[in-house]
């Protein structure tokens, strides 16, 4: 095979991509970007040393974040840059190395062979050597299949951890014991010592780091912009030419919004920036319109009608086609989402950037194609929801509301996704519906209703406030006075796609979750044996017809 990669939940035929993504990555992509996870070993396995005696640098922790972000699902398809970042991480492993050599440290032994000793980069050479090189250390490296589902399912953790910790770090945010683990945990990945029950409990500890990372990034949003309100987003357009910004960092979206005050273009968002409507900093923008469109999957059919540039902060990009004159054109990205043809846009030293490119773009552009009018409400994280504690509880107690139902997570292409738009329709008029992320976007816009006003879909916002849903289950159970959190009246039927939502799952499982429900597929890196741990200690399972479902989760009998 020319490339394997099953790490989201669209990989070809239900095992894994081989000759190309179905995301749209080809074979050289992957290879470089398994490269790349490679390097981020080699910096860990030095700078983790150094770590232990005290020793921790800023470039260091950004380039694993960064690194790590690359390789996400749908983020990065420029092959130059991800190899020109696989570069970074061996000039700083280098560094790392001579300051070991200098402080008189010992290399540890364990990693010399495996990771910093078999590669030695070079700019001019990326093609027939490098990608040979990378066959050698992909995902089917790992012979015995559970502890390459194990080693696979941390790694994809990790990636989840680097996404929200990058975008708090934007946000003057990190904490030492996030970037410790990482290493620790990329390492581990390494280590033929380790057993399935050591990385057992090693997935564990990745989804408390993975609570960790998202409480972090909680309090950087909500420090910065303000707790989530309320709030009715128009789905029209005005008579302006527009910017449309998509993925998931919220520090973009100030500086654009910033610097287009003021300039005659408007900003409207995408995809899981959806959200930032919801934050009382952005609301005194009055060129902040509204949203356009729907799920990330939908923007070849979407982008051409808005007529205006793109701004891609984060992952969630499809590759425009190449039959369509100027599509490409039409992109600008930043951060680790790239595209090869793309203008990408970089931050200077103080993590500031110039939007002027962009802005002068779109004053060229004709005003956004209006396809579909009305609003949709959100904003339901949890000091949100806390505020309605009194009446949503009282809700519960008289019967009003019978149950939650946590549909968060992602949303996809294939049609089977049909499934959870059919089973919001179905549920009965006296449950409520917890959500964030994409997979909103499934019934967000449905006419649901609400119970004595609660409306029946609450969002909290992206994928990385499933934190928040968190926090209001254990408010809940906390006003109810129950000793497990399994005993509240919530069930969890989850749609995944990529790495964010894998960083998700473990933290719920870590906080106790469990009987959670995980489709349109199970992960096509679970082992059987590795499925079989979850489904005994934790209930993971698939989904059947909604019907049998509904039964399942006793909302109908």
């Amino acid at each position: 095979m020319s490339m394997f990669c099953y790490q989201c939940e669209e990989t070809a035929k239900g095992t894994g991509c081989t000759v190309r993504g179905v995301c749209g990555k080809k074979e050289k992509t992957a290879k470089l970007q398994d490269l790349l996870i490679y390097a981020t070993k080699g910096v860990a396995a030095y700078s983790s040393q150094l770590r232990k005696i005290g020793v921790s640098y800023d470039k260091v922790n950004y380039y694993l974040l960064d690194a790590l972000f690359t390789t996400i699902t749908n983020s990065n398809f420029d092959d130059e840059e991800i190899f020109r970042t696989i570069g970074v991480g061996c000039e700083l492993r280098d560094e790392l190395h001579e300051e070991l050599l200098d402080k008189n440290i010992e290399v540890d032994k364990k990693y010399e062979e495996s990771i910093l000793g078999k590669w030695e980069y070079e700019y001019h050479d990326q093609d027939r050597e490098v990608l040979e090189f990378a066959e050698t250390i992909g995902v089917l490296r790992t012979e015995n299949e559970d502890i390459r589902s194990l080693r696979e399912l941390i790694v994809y953790g990790l990636k989840g951890i680097a996404a929200y910790t990058e975008h708090a770090y934007r946000l003057g945010k990190e904490k030492e014991e996030i970037f410790a683990f990482i290493e620790k945990a990329l390492l581990a990945t390494e280590d033929d010592s380790l057993t399935i029950d050591d990385l057992v409990k090693l997935t564990l500890e990745t989804g408390e780091m993975g609570v960790a990372a998202m409480a972090l990034l909680d309090e950087a949003n909500t420090s910065t912009y303000g707790n989530p309100e309320i709030t009715k987003v128009s789905l029209g357009t005005r008579n302006k030419p527009g910017i449309l910004i998509s993925g998931h960092d919220l520090k973009d979206l100030e500086m654009l919004l910033e610097q287009t005050k003021d300039s005659g273009v408007d900003v409207y968002t995408h995809g899981e920036m959806l959200p930032g409507h919801y934050y009382p900093a952005f609301k005194k923008y009055d060129h902040f319109v509204g949203n356009y469109g729907g799920s990330w999957w939908k923007q070849l059919e979407e982008f051409p009608s808005f007529n205006g540039p793109i701004l891609f902060t984060s992952n969630c990009i499809v590759p425009p086609r190449k039959d369509i004159e100027k599509a490409i054109e039409m992109i600008y990205t930043t951060n680790s989402a790239g595209i090869e043809g793309a203008r990408h846009i970089m931050d200077d030293e103080n993590g500031w950037k110039n939007f002027s490119e962009i802005i002068e773009h779109a004053k060229k552009c004709n005003p956004p194609v209006q396809i579909e009018d009305g609003e949709i409400v959100g904003g339901f994280a949890h000091n949100q929801v806390m505020a309605l504690a009194d009446k949503v509880v009282e809700a519960v107690k008289s019967g009003a509301i019978k149950r939650f139902v946590v549909m968060a997570g992602c949303d996809g292409r294939m049609a089977s996704r049909e499934y959870y738009t059919k089973f919001a329709e179905a549920l009965p008029k006296d449950t409520v519906i917890l959500t964030a992320g994409c997979a909103k976007y499934r019934y967000n816009k449905l006419d649901l209703g609400d119970i004595g006003g609660i409306p029946r879909v609450l969002d909290a916002g992206q994928c990385n406030d499933s934190y928040s849903l968190a926090v209001i289950a254990m408010k809940l159970q906390e006003a109810f006075g129950l000793d497990d959190i399994n005993k509240l009246p919530i069930v969890y039927n989850i749609a995944w796609y990529e790495q964010k939502a894998v960083i998700v799952l473990l933290a719920l499982l870590h906080l106790g979750v469990k009987n959670i429900h995980l489709g349109p597929s199970l992960p096509a890196f679970l082992s059987p044996n590795v499925a079989k741990v979850l489904v005994d200690n934790f209930g993971i399972a698939g989904i059947k017809t909604v019907d049998e479902d509904m039964k399942i989760f006793g909302l109908k009998q």
